[in-house]
């Protein structure tokens, strides 16, 4: 008989489909790797599942999750990231080894998107991100973070958590059977030209402009504000150099960092001149069309925790395309581009560095950067990135003996207080 295989479930807190972030595109490739090797469902938030060829998907309300009750319990793998009380005790009644995937450091992402609100709203969101983190450290049987960096931040997360058990750490000394890297991916074949791009969505743009990528979101921990002073440096001494910001989130903390870099734009006379903002997300699969119209990329962020341990994804989309780099210094990646000569890092703040530096890219041009480039997309393949998860499927393990710390009691009363809303959200929707 032809043994049976593996049943697997991804379960996406973001939605999938034609325009997704960086956990919805994380999730979908991941399914498609992992579909050569076991029946993968993918469950996406939202009213509708999306499509991933070769992949199973289901739809499912975060806040309401009865559609996720049956993969769970049907499951022989489950990798989600870190969830809610309910769908937690779901996944720790299961029989299903649990994946936790910790590639974004949400603990420290949280405190910046409710900056600047009520100090009650900003203190209960920050206490209830690291609960879903303890919570995972509690059920999780394996974890998979984005660099070594983050492996030691969730190392040291989970020696405090009590999860490091003399026994465990016996058979595995490396821990590396319980946390592992898998780094955001690319995909395995270069990118090729499609239809619209960076020209077709703003016609003044001229075909001899040089054009200067930002291809993330705007986020108030990032510098876009940064960027546009950067522009302004140069743009007497190189009039042909045109900066476009790629993406629009729709967010508080996104639209209030957008407005700030648009006025500046404005009040230096840039806007719609040197300075160019879409006011819409690129669908996934058009992203190559911009990327391959640019000739430089640009990162930057702000000095604080979230960017010193957060993977900016975006960026190996530069990789992929063999578009040079501009990003500021002091996270995995930037050393990257330090290391193998993908572009130029600069200073956090440093504006004046940061012009510089988008100077120097330009003139050396994308050609004296390519193999670089090429070499490190290479390494970043879904497919071998994705490795430590087929290894898992492959060779399956005894649940986790690790014993975490007890719930504190204000955790044990907010998972009550969720449960509660969920019963009632359950019965609203009828399930």
């Amino acid at each position: 008989m032809t043994p049976r295989r593996p049943r697997v479930l991804i379960i996406s807190l973001d939605p999938v489909g034609e325009q997704m972030a960086g956990l919805g595109i994380r999730c979908s490739e991941l399914a498609r790797v992992l579909a050569a090797h076991a029946d993968v469902t993918l469950a996406a938030a939202g009213e509708n599942a999306g499509h991933v060829e070769g992949v199973a998907t289901i739809a499912f309300l975060p806040h309401s999750p009865t559609a996720l009750r049956r993969p769970i319990a049907d499951a022989d793998l489950v990798l989600t990231q870190p969830q809610w009380p309910v769908i937690t005790a779901w996944l720790a009644r299961s029989r299903a080894r649990v994946v936790f995937d910790l590639y974004d450091p949400e603990t420290f992402e949280t405190l910046e998107l409710f900056a600047g609100r009520r100090p009650a709203k900003r203190r209960l969101m920050a206490d209830v991100t690291v609960d879903r983190l303890l919570d995972a450290f509690r059920v999780g049987d394996h974890f998979i973070c984005a660099s070594e960096t983050q492996r030691d931040l969730w190392i040291g997360a989970m020696l405090a958590a009590r999860r490091m058990a003399p026994a465990r750490y016996d058979t595995d000394p490396t821990f590396r059977e319980v946390i592992d890297v898998v780094p955001f991916g690319v995909p395995p074949a270069p990118p090729s030209r499609t239809a619209g791009g960076v020209r077709a969505r703003f016609p003044q743009i001229g075909a001899d402009d040089e054009i200067v990528l930002w291809n993330g979101g705007l986020w108030r921990w990032l510098d876009a504000v940064g960027a546009v002073r950067a522009m302004a440096l140069i743009a007497d001494r190189r009039p042909q150099a045109r900066l476009v910001f790629m993406g629009a989130a729709s967010n508080p903390a996104a639209d209030e960092a957008t407005a700030e870099a648009r006025e500046l734009a404005r009040q230096c006379g840039l806007l719609e001149r040197t300075v160019f903002f879409n006011d819409r997300w690129v669908p996934y699969a058009d992203r190559a069309a911009w990327l391959l119209d640019a000739d430089c990329s640009l990162s930057l962020h702000h000095d604080h925790l979230e960017t010193r341990y957060a993977f900016r994804t975006r960026l190996l989309d530069c990789f992929w395309a063999g578009l040079p780099v501009v990003c500021t210094a002091g996270d995995d990646l930037s050393q990257r581009v330090e290391r193998d000569d993908l572009g130029v890092t600069v200073l956090p703040g440093d504006h004046e560095g940061a012009a510089t530096a988008i100077e120097r890219v330009l003139d050396r041009g994308k050609e004296r950067y390519a193999p670089g480039l090429a070499a490190v997309a290479a390494e970043h393949a879904w497919p071998r990135v994705a490795q430590p998860l087929v290894r898992w499927i492959a060779e399956p393990a005894p649940r986790s003996t690790g014993r975490a710390a007890p719930r504190a009691l204000g955790h044990r009363a907010r998972a009550a207080a969720y449960v509660a809303g969920h019963r009632v959200l359950s019965r609203r929707h009828g399930a």
